[in-house]
């Protein structure tokens, strides 16, 4: 059935992509773009409160488009032009289904899947709604849903499985991946098409904090953040479609998350920007109405979906973390006081400058990269540039994103977690990425100008200035490839190591002694784990509360020696599970239940752990 069910959605997201090909889409955005329309779509049923039904109205419709498009071009009507397969073609599908395949196979390991990413799945999956506030196992209410949207509707069909879910993520992340090919002047230069594909080998280095195999956001708000810039260029000449893309993006990323609104901010300065650039025959007056009418009208429409989730969120919750919120800040601000403050930016920028930073690597290795290239572009091959001002933007937006993290920090985080920088890299791999796309893709245009042959007609393997600038593209054309597969691989290794590396950690024991619940309930369970600090940062009481799907989970990791203590202690749970074995539990069990319980999933009843099978679990 999950088979059957994978076809139905790939044939519904096959329907919206040809659709917005029909629509004038450019082939490399169709299938971002066919994914952000559907969250879109799905948000809407949600906040009516019809995601069940809505997740299969989307699907159907997405099959129903195809299905028209197959008749209409079988008489006739309609037909499309396709280019062909190229190089990266061929390296998108295999690599992309490779990963697909060891993602598949991966547990969820990360603290924050079970804190909220994978837990709003599991919720909206099995009851069909979004949290309300008698819900009291989602905690951060005030997140928004978009991913978690196309994650359920995907493992609907598919299964809910850790596998499925990674699955799910990794086709909307590939799918904007996909629309970095559409900046490339000629794709059938396997150099240039071959660096765009060795730049996405590269971005996972600078998320190997969290990898492929969670379902955290950071890299999916750069991806997509990627994608929409590259839409705002390849649209310039198309106005209305640029204004439709802009919107669709703005208001799909400020639904990922909040913080996307800085990247949100990124996108309308480059739409800004573009606007101005059009050319124009009206009074500057009129001209400057025009155009900020345009932006602000845009922008508004983009926005409207999270304010829709803000008014949802204040009229359904009394309090939310991490919400944004005026009043939120200055209690934050007020509590750490200006000591506080102080001591956060002083680890602040100690982190910024250790050289063992692996942002602070990215940010110099870019600025190594375009500037060595700007040097030799420029004066070797005599063709002047942009690298040197695009750097320049580049790091500005680097700049201001540091200084909107140390706000977060002080603004949101509670000041035992500000002040370890808990997260730094993982949030800072996100405008790493970014800039590193955007680097890659100018860079790629600027080798594209400088060729001997800019007539993309009369290119051919006989157009090079001389039989040492043919050897060298060829020689650096497979060395780039080789690298880009590799490098591929590179991840594709870490993360099957990562799973093997994680055989034994409490997510995955968990499953050998029960089986997830899939019904919400308020049963009261004991996790026993013998990891103190994975109880006292509640870590298991988190993944407790997602795989049994109650918010009555928790976990303890110290037991008292007392005989009545213990069993009393014991008595106030439904049910206990120990998925390691722990020796001061076990010795507990034997002194007051007389019981010799190693591993297990366990009822508590009649002053006696009785043990539920494997198979018989809920």
């Amino acid at each position: 059935m999950a088979f059957i069910g994978f076809i139905f959605f790939a044939l519904a997201l096959i329907g919206y992509s040809s659709t917005m090909r029909w629509l004038h889409v450019n082939p490399y955005l169709t299938w971002i773009t066919g994914i952000l329309v559907q969250i879109l779509l799905l948000y809407i049923f949600a906040m009516l409160g019809w995601l069940r039904p809505g997740i299969w109205i989307v699907t159907s419709l997405g099959v129903g488009l195809l299905l028209v498009r197959l008749i209409l071009g079988y008489y006739g009507k309609v037909a499309f032009h396709y280019e062909g397969l190229h190089l990266f073609d061929a390296w998108m599908i295999f690599l992309g289904f490779v990963m697909a395949l060891v993602l598949l196979r991966s547990p969820l390991i990360h603290y924050d899947n079970f804190s909220h990413w994978a837990t709003i799945v599991k919720f909206m999956t099995y009851t069909g709604h979004l949290p309300g506030a008698s819900d009291t196992i989602i905690s951060f209410t005030s997140y928004p849903p978009a991913t978690a949207l196309f994650i359920t509707q995907f493992v609907t069909f598919t299964g809910f499985a850790s596998g499925t879910m990674l699955v799910a993520q990794f086709i909307l992340i590939w799918a904007a991946s996909y629309a970095i090919f559409a900046t490339l002047r000629d794709r059938t230069r396997g150099l240039n098409s071959m660096l765009l594909c060795l730049t996405i080998a590269i971005s996972y280095v600078f998320n190997i904090n969290i990898r492929l195999n969670n379902l955290l956001v950071d890299y999916v708000l750069a991806i997509l953040t990627m994608a929409a810039l590259v839409g705002i260029f390849i649209y310039q000449q198309h106005p209305r479609m640029q204004m439709a893309h802009v919107a669709l993006f703005s208001g799909t990323l400020l639904l990922v998350k909040n913080s996307a609104a800085f990247f949100v901010a990124i996108i309308a300065t480059y739409y800004l920007y573009m606007l101005i650039q059009r050319s124009s025959t009206a009074h500057w007056f009129k001209r400057t109405v025009s155009t900020l009418g345009i932006w602000l009208g845009t922008l508004l429409v983009g926005a409207l979906p999270f304010i829709v989730w803000e008014i949802h969120v204040k009229m359904t919750f009394i309090t939310s973390k991490h919400e944004i919120s005026a009043q939120a800040y200055s209690s934050q601000l007020s509590h750490d006081g200006l000591q506080g403050f102080i001591s956060i930016g002083q680890q602040f920028l100690k982190q910024i400058f250790n050289l063992g930073s692996l942002s602070t690597q990215g940010f110099l290795l870019l600025n190594i990269l375009l500037i060595s290239s700007w040097a030799i572009i420029k004066y070797a091959c005599h063709h002047p540039n942009n690298l040197f001002k695009l750097l320049g933007w580049l790091d500005l937006i680097s700049l201001l994103y540091y200084f909107s993290l140390l706000g977060m920090y002080v603004l949101s985080m509670p000041y035992d977690e500000a002040i370890t920088l808990d997260g730094f890299e993982r949030y800072m791999s996100t405008i790493v990425v970014l800039n590193l796309f955007i680097g890659a893709i100018v860079l790629v245009r600027v080798i594209d100008e400088t060729f001997y042959e800019q007539n993309f007609v009369e290119r051919s393997p006989r157009n090079f200035q001389s039989i040492w600038t043919k050897n060298g593209y060829q020689l650096a054309s497979f060395l780039v490839m080789f690298f880009s597969v590799i490098m591929m691989y590179s991840e594709i290794n870490g993360t099957n190591f990562t799973n093997n590396y994680n055989r034994h950690t409490l997510p995955v024991m968990l499953t050998k002694i029960a089986r997830p619940w899939t019904k919400l309930n308020n049963t009261k369970i004991l996790i026993v784990d013998p990891q103190k600090v994975e109880v006292t940062t509640y870590y298991t009481g988190y993944l407790a509360n997602y795989y049994f799907f109650t918010n009555n989970a928790t976990g303890q990791a110290t037991f008292s020696k007392n005989r009545i203590a213990f069993r009393k202690g014991l008595a106030q749970y439904d049910y206990v599970a120990v998925p390691e074995y722990d020796k001061t539990f076990t010795r507990g069990m034997k002194k007051s239940y007389h019981q010799h319980i190693r591993t297990g999933f366990y009822r508590v009843a009649n002053g006696h752990l009785f043990r539920v099978p494997l198979a018989k679990t809920k």
